[in-house]
């Protein structure tokens, strides 16, 4: 794989100039009349190539710059943004956040964090940065090949929704009036596969891919597309089955789902909107006792790693669900204000979230997963938007593979599984070993001891 490696950056500004924009910004707020304000400046660059059955699809740079300001005026807030980094322009932006401040409405949860809860510096490095100077020949070569590799498994993989490589990336810096000045450079790279398998007339996809903010820890090309292509074979021949109540293994991609369910639960937009059914779980067990939710933000390299928040907040370790207990929500400063609370940093979403269990796993990953329920429901993909986040209530069009005494025995389409949230969560039977990661969240294959199955 053609992961070339250099330590130019790909930007036009350095951390200084970034720096500098977003005090000139803060100085046209304070002087226009803003009791306070925040600003950001960011820009980023990126290439992306997508083939299709061996031919150059499509081929995008891309390269962006811009500055956003919030300004309140006492706890009247109006925001805009420009990607004109001129003096005017950057002017006539905070001059329009002043105007649309003046005729909103008062709002008394308004306003920045408060400065005890403000991330000062010097910022930890987390290793966020690896710059990835690969050629639009070179990407499109390793396109090319992860598409081959998948074409070439077997003759039966006689199409392809294409394979695509890009390489991304960014930097930003934020600052606000109570002394909040940080940012940092990012990157993100990719590399997906979408092969179809046909026998007769029946055609089945799916699709893997590898992401890292460091190039060389990209999977191999054709390791990605033998695997998708191993998928895509592995559905032909799919049945139904009836309608039953069965235990249900969740494949990790498909689990990762069930985890941003919990966090949207836990988050405080839901909660002090009461769009949630995990409404002042605060200390109620809503997991087993084995079972745990970790948000760790400082994971050098890792997706969700971060100094601070969007808006400046510091960020922390800590156990959201300690033993099966809600520890905590995820709160920003503003919905924190609406509930009664401290904000948790989490303005901008969660941060590295890992599930894990005090139990030793099955050996040999999702295989003794599978042994353990013996008879039930592997679940590989979900379709639809089922998920009631008011009451809990889940119903997902499936597809996935019938197992019996712990194996595979075919796979099964055209059916819906269903079942509450609040009722899965608790009943967590096992965290399987084969933990993967799904940008900021970590888990492995789930069981759970039973859901309904909707079939024929």
């Amino acid at each position: 794989m053609k992961t070339t490696r250099t330590d130019s950056t790909p930007f036009f500004y350095d951390a200084q100039g970034l720096e500098a924009l977003n005090h000139k910004m803060l100085q046209m707020a304070k002087e226009l009349g803003a009791t306070d304000a925040s600003t950001e400046v960011s820009e980023s660059s990126g290439l992306s190539v997508t083939v299709r059955m061996g031919a150059l699809e499509t081929l995008e740079h891309t390269r962006d710059r811009g500055a956003s300001v919030s300004v309140y005026l006492g706890q009247r807030r109006g925001h805009a943004t420009t990607s004109d980094l001129s003096d005017r322009a950057l002017h006539d932006a905070v001059k329009k956040a002043i105007d649309i401040a003046k005729y909103t409405a008062e709002d008394p949860f308004a306003g920045l964090p408060e400065a005890s809860d403000i991330a000062r510096g010097p910022h930890a490095d987390l290793d966020l940065f690896h710059a990835w100077s690969v050629s639009p020949k070179d990407a499109t070569d390793m396109a090319k090949e992860a598409e081959a590799a998948a074409r070439a498994v077997d003759r039966r993989i006689r199409n392809s929704d294409g394979a695509s490589v890009s390489a991304s990336h960014g930097q930003f810096c934020s600052a606000n009036s109570r002394g909040f000045m940080g940012g940092y450079p990012y990157s993100r790279h990719f590399l997906s596969v979408a092969p179809i398998a046909q026998e007769k007339s029946v055609m089945q996809r799916d699709d893997w891919y590898t992401t890292s903010r460091d190039p060389a820890a990209l999977v191999a090309p054709a390791e990605i597309g033998r695997y998708a292509a191993q998928r895509a074979l592995s559905r032909l021949g799919a049945q139904r089955v009836s309608t039953q109540q069965v235990p249900v293994v969740f494949e990790a991609p498909v689990a990762v789902g069930l985890l941003g369910a919990l966090v949207q639960a836990l988050s405080g937009s839901a909660l002090y909107r009461k769009a949630s059914f995990l409404l002042d779980s605060l200390g109620q067990q809503i997991l087993p006792q084995d079972i745990s939710l970790i948000e760790d933000p400082f994971i050098p390299g890792a997706s969700g790693s971060t100094p601070f928040d969007d808006e400046g907040v510091r960020v922390q370790s800590r156990r959201v669900i300690d033993h099966g207990l809600v520890g905590g929500y995820f709160l920003s400063t503003y919905s924190a204000r609406k509930l009664g609370m401290p904000t948790t940093g989490n303005a901008g979403g969660s941060h590295n979230l890992s599930l894990v269990s005090d139990k030793k796993p099955p050996a040999d990953g999702l295989k003794g997963l599978l042994r353990l329920m013996d008879r039930g429901l592997l679940v590989t993909e979900v379709m639809g938007q089922g998920v009631n986040g008011i009451t809990g209530d889940y119903s997902r069009g499936a597809f996935g593979y019938w197992v019996e005494k712990g194996e595979i025995q075919y796979p099964v389409e055209e059916i819906t599984i269903a079942g509450n949230l609040r009722e899965m969560y608790r009943g967590l039977v096992a965290v399987g070993g084969d933990t993967l990661n799904r940008g900021n969240k970590t888990m492995g294959s789930v069981l759970i001891d039973r859901m309904t199955i909707a079939g024929c």
